[in-house]
Parts: C-alpha cells; sequence; structure tokens
C-alpha cells in the first residue's frame, strides 16, 4: 500500500503542478475581467434569486433545489477534512490562497451556470440534462465531442472512486471512531487488518441510507438535500462563530499568521518561493475540492433547475462557492489557527479530521464532547449530502458516456453503493490523493471550455441585464 500511495503521490504532484494552478486561477480571473467583476456587482441579487424561483421557469428541480443538490456535493469533507489537510501539508497560508481562489471561481461558478442551462438538453416530460459534456459538445462542435468524453471518464471516476464515495465516507468513519472509540479498544479483524466497531458499523448504516436516497434518483435527492444542507450549515456556521467569539483575542494573531504563510514570510525549509508555491498549491487544490469551482460538477446540477434564462442560474450556482469556501472553509481554517489545533497537530501528528475535532473540543468553554459530537453531526450530514449530490454527477457522465443505456446507470447505481461500503477500509493519504488526481483532471477538459466560450458567456450576461434594465423581463 506504502508504493501504492507513493505513485498516486507523484502522480498528484504532476497533475497538480504549476500549469494546472495557473490555469484555474487564469480562468477565474479572465472570466472576472470579461464580467466586470460580476461576482461582487451582483453577489445581492444572486442571494435574492437564491430564494426566489422563477415563475414561469422550466425544468426538473427549483432553483433552489438545484443549488441544494449542487450544495450537497460541495459541502463535506472539503470543508471539515480537505481545510485541515491544507492546512498542515501547506501551512496556515493555505487558508488566503483558498480564499482567493474561490473568489475568482465564483465567476467561474457562473459561468459554469449560465453553459449549462443555455446549451442543456429536454429529454421530455420535465426532465433537462446538461453540464460540461452538452457544452462543449453544443458551444464548441461536434468535432471537441472527444472533450466531452474526457471529461465525463473521470467525472465518472472522480464520482465513484474519489470525490463522491470513499473520501466522504471515509471522513464519517473517522469522525465517528473518534467520537465513540478514539482509542481503537473495539475491534474486528476483516481481511487480515484490524478495524473498530464504529468503522464497521459506519459503513454498513451510510451504504443502506445511500441505497434507499439514491434509487429514487434527482426529486429524491433533491428533496433530502435542500431540507439537511440549509440546517446543517446553519449549526456549523453558528458553532465556529461560538468559537470565533470564545477566542477572539486571537484572531488578529491567526489572521498574520495566514497572510504571512500566503507569502511565504514564515517559511522553514524550502525557502520563500518554496513554501509560497506550497500554500498556493494546497489552497487551490483543497479549495477546488470543496467548492468545485471550475471542476464542471455543480452544472450538471444547475442543467436541471426550472428557469429560462441561463444567467438567472449562473448567478444561484456562484452563491455555492460563496457559501461553501469564503464562508465556511474560512471559517474552519480560522477556527483551527485561534483554538491552537494547527500547533497541536505540528506537535502531536494529528491529520484530517483530528485535526478539526481538536479545535472544536478545544474551542468552546463547555464539555469537549459536545464539541467533539456536532462536528462528528455536521460532518456525518454533510459528506452524506456530498454522496448523494456525486451520485446524480457521475450517473449523468456515465448517461452521456453511454449514449443515455439507462441499464448501464442503474448497474452503475449499485456500484456505487458499493464504493461507499468500503469506503471507511481505505487508508486517508491514499484516498485523498486519488480525489485530488480526479479532480485535476476533470477540471482541465471543462476549463478549456470555458475559457473557449467566454465570448458567449459574456454576451449572454450583457443580453440577460439589458432586458432586465428595460423593463423586458422581470426580476
Amino acid at each position: 500500500m506504502e508504493q501504492f500511495t507513493a505513485i498516486l503521490t507523484k502522480i498528484d504532484d504532476a497533475v497538480w503542478g504549476v500549469p494546472l494552478i495557473v490555469l484555474i486561477m487564469g480562468t477565474g480571473i479572465l472570466l472576472t475581467v470579461r464580467l466586470r467583476a460580476v461576482q461582487f456587482r451582483k453577489l445581492g441579487k444572486a442571494l435574492k434569486y437564491m430564494v426566489k424561483n422563477e415563475d414561469d421557469g422550466i425544468g426538473e428541480v427549483s432553483s433552489f433545489g438545484a443549488l441544494c443538490t449542487a450544495l450537497a456535493a460541495t459541502i463535506g469533507t472539503g470543508n471539515i477534512v480537505g481545510v485541515a489537510t491544507a492546512v498542515m501539508a501547506g501551512g496556515p497560508g493555505a487558508i488566503f490562497w483558498m480564499v482567493l481562489a474561490a473568489c475568482l471561481g465564483m465567476a467561474t461558478k457562473y459561468s459554469e451556470g449560465l453553459l449549462a442551462v443555455k446549451f442543456r438538453e429536454d429529454r421530455g416530460g420535465g426532465r433537462f440534462l446538461g453540464g460540461p459534456f452538452y457544452y462543449i459538445e453544443k458551444g464548441m462542435g461536434k468535432k471537441w465531442s472527444w472533450l466531452a468524453k474526457i471529461f465525463a471518464t473521470f467525472g465518472l471516476g472522480a464520482g465513484l472512486l474519489g470525490i463522491g464515495t470513499i473520501t466522504q465516507v471515509n471522513g464519517i468513519a473517522s469522525a465517528t471512531q473518534g467520537f465513540f472509540d478514539p482509542n481503537k479498544e473495539h475491534v474486528v479483524t476483516l481481511f487480515g487488518t484490524e478495524y473498530t466497531i464504529a468503522t464497521v458499523v459506519t459503513a454498513i448504516v451510510v451504504a443502506l441510507i445511500t441505497a434507499l436516497v439514491v434509487i429514487g434518483g434527482l426529486q429524491r435527492i433533491s428533496s433530502v438535500s435542500t431540507i439537511i444542507v440549509p440546517f446543517m450549515a446553519i449549526i456549523y456556521v453558528v458553532t465556529c462563530v461560538s468559537i470565533l467569539i470564545y477566542n477572539a483575542e486571537r484572531i488578529p494573531d491567526a489572521i498574520v499568521q495566514i497572510f504571512e504563510g500566503a507569502f511565504g514570510l514564515r517559511a522553514v525549509a524550502g525557502g520563500t518561493l518554496g513554501a509560497l508555491l506550497l500554500a498556493m498549491q494546497q489552497g487551490v487544490a483543497r479549495g477546488i475540492f470543496s467548492n468545485e469551482s471550475g471542476l464542471g460538477s455543480a452544472p450538471i446540477a444547475a442543467a436541471a433547475a426550472k428557469t429560462k434564462e441561463p444567467v438567472r442560474q449562473g448567478l444561484v450556482s456562484m452563491t455555492g462557492t460563496f457559501i461553501d469556501t469564503v464562508i465556511i472553509c474560512s471559517m474552519t481554517g480560522l477556527t483551527i489557527m485561534v483554538t491552537g489545533s494547527y500547533d497541536t497537530a505540528m506537535e502531536k501528528g494529528l491529520e484530517g479530521v483530528e485535526v478539526t475535532a481538536n479545535a472544536f473540543s478545544n474551542g468552546l468553554p463547555w464539555s469537549d464532547s459536545l464539541g467533539s459530537f456536532t462536528l462528528m453531526v455536521c460532518l456525518a450530514f454533510f459528506a452524506f449530502t456530498t454522496i448523494l449530490g456525486w451520485d446524480y454527477y457521475s450517473e449523468r457522465c456515465l448517461e452521456y458516456l453511454s449514449g443515455g443505456n439507462m441499464k448501464a446507470v442503474r448497474i452503475y447505481k449499485w456500484m456505487y453503493i458499493v464504493a461507499v461500503l468500503i469506503g471507511p477500509f481505505l487508508t486517508v493519504s491514499a484516498v485523498w490523493t486519488l480525489a485530488d488526481i480526479f479532480n485535476g483532471l476533470m477540471a482541465i477538459p471543462n476549463l478549456i471550455a470555458l475559457v473557449a466560450l467566454n465570448g458567449v458567456i459574456v454576451a449572454e450576461t450583457r443580453s440577460y441585464f439589458k432586458r432586465l434594465d428595460s423593463g423586458r423581463i422581470q426580476d
């Protein structure tokens, strides 16, 4: 396994090298400039559209339902485990690059949502399908269908073996074990390896509940997501805010550490440039893992929204990145810093969810178990909804690749459930590395499409706001 992990690490380093970081950040900068910073100018309108459905919109689910499905897929272990992993690997500066990438990524997410609706396919009966594979093929032309197939292939892999299943259920299992059996006293032997009973039970329960939901399709996934996602997001944010208020005197120092780390000013080894690049790499990679801006996954859900206006859904889509990273991930990062969890983790060798769990356990004046329990519940529900969202994404990737073969999709559902079942029994490092690889490979064809179609995005944006300002359409 160590040899396999080492190979994955080399591949990951190659995928998430300087070229991909430049492509991600460059695309965000290009779209921000071309759209005249639409993510900042129209954020208020976007938040309004988020909760106000279009009266005569056509689609499968409401705009809010589509957003919650997308948020279900994005608000997951990346917000809790991913942030901690980024900070431990890249230093506090990774938080800065994560947020900066998210601010630029809002323009990217806006563009993805817009193109998803503009180029979606009407399959009849109110069912619409869309995403990068459709706007690549329709927007760039049939000669680029090979690029669409590459995206769909990597998207399928990300769902089945990366961000959609293994990382999420692995995070749930780690959290439940950390709460119920932190000392690993109650174990069973499976396949020659010892696992805690908490891990085994978690794997079975999550797999069963996943099966009950995903078999019901998008409507059931959307219904579950619109209930769980807002409720758990509020609980998590309130808890983080409470920790920050209780440790308010440490916030200025934490911010200083973040900025110094972001620009390599706190480099211990590797020099300033090395520290800067590492912080940037970890921040951007984990930010993309969390909010999926540029990844091309969220537009698959956006395409099903009840709307006639691509721009309107684009605005709703970009709020997902704002909520996911600018708010939730930032709070996680600050919580880790102000509670001293970062320093503790460096001393004791903590990793993943252990870092955030330490922050929640020690960050409040109440009992340690309350903070740990809150984190476990939030992580479990966040990760579970991500599993649901990515099932929908990867099913649509397979549907595109198979030419609409729904029998293949039904078989895939059960493969997906099996992947959820085995996820907790894989190593943390290998799991996250594999997820990173698929994310990076997915992003490349999608970002190429966004750059190629930036003229369409700008034209559609100008047309919408011109019609809105003239009163031809209602807000």
